[in-house]
């Protein structure tokens, strides 16, 4: 791989481009941190969706589309005289350091268990007054992350089954709330309860140690991979999905099952 001057002359280049942009190009002169805001949520998820297919290629590019967000929003924010590029780059080496006790320090940690639970420790410890468990999950997280944050947090201050297998049960008792709930017809308690189920069963995924997001998405994409086999399928026998019996459909699908697809 690449020396370390290589890779400083490299980032030094990505600056200097950078500068040319903000000061020559008319649509990156206009941009602002807040219209840029969105770009960088769906950069987040091209690269979430590139290291899901375990694309080597277009993470390397989806990366790069990441960094020129991180460089872009520096550039903007030493404009106003707030911040640079090293300032970011010196406060997330300080903050690394500090949360890294076992490495730059004296705290012993064996295993990534306690490496986590030191670091939310940590984290309740910084200057910024942050002292609330959950203040620290972002409000614009998507619900399932959000939830799986919420509960790791919860966790590392002790709030937690004292046994796993403990969490079918909370499980069990808010489908049987959404059962219950079912039978009344209240829209609302119900959307209520089956967010219930929803908050518990990425605590069970959590407490297994799976991750939700990844778990929906692997069977997103296989379901997605059958759909389109079913689709296939009816169109060479010259049929229509709509014009087809479920049993018919349901045939087609349990041979997609068993046929390994990209």
């Amino acid at each position: 791989m690449h020396s370390k001057d290589e890779i400083l002359a490299s980032f030094s280049k990505l600056l200097d481009v950078m500068s040319d942009l903000r000061e020559k190009c008319p649509w990156d002169k206009k941009q602002t941190f807040l219209s840029l805001r969105n770009n960088t949520i769906e950069e987040a998820f091209e690269l979430s969706d590139a290291i899901h297919k375990c694309d080597m290629t277009q993470i390397k590019k989806e990366l790069g589309d990441v960094l020129l967000h991180v460089v872009f929003y520096a550039k903007m924010g030493s404009e106003t005289g707030d911040f640079d590029i090293k300032d970011v780059c010196d406060t997330l080496v300080e903050k690394l350091i500090f949360r890294h006790p076992h490495i730059y320090g004296n705290v012993s940690a064996e295993t990534s268990e306690e490496v986590k639970q030191n670091w939310e420790e940590l984290k309740l410890k910084e200057k910024d007054g942050n002292k609330r468990v959950l203040s620290g999950v972002p409000s614009a997280l998507p619900a399932m992350i959000k939830a799986n944050r919420i509960q790791d947090k919860a966790a590392s201050v002790g709030f937690d089954w004292d046994e796993k297998e403990q969490v079918w049960n909370k499980v069990k008792e808010e489908i049987d709330e959404f059962g219950q709930e079912l039978k009344n017809g209240n829209i609302q308690a119900m959307e209520a309860e089956m967010g219930d189920i929803f908050f518990a069963l990425i605590n069970a995924a959590r407490l297994y140690g799976i991750n939700p997001e990844n778990a929906l998405e692997t069977t997103n994409r296989k379901f997605i991979s059958r759909f389109e086999y079913l689709e296939d399928k009816t169109i060479k026998q010259g049929k229509q999905l709509k014009s087809m019996s479920l049993n018919e459909m349901n045939d087609i699908w349990e041979e997609a099952k068993h046929i390994k697809r990209r």
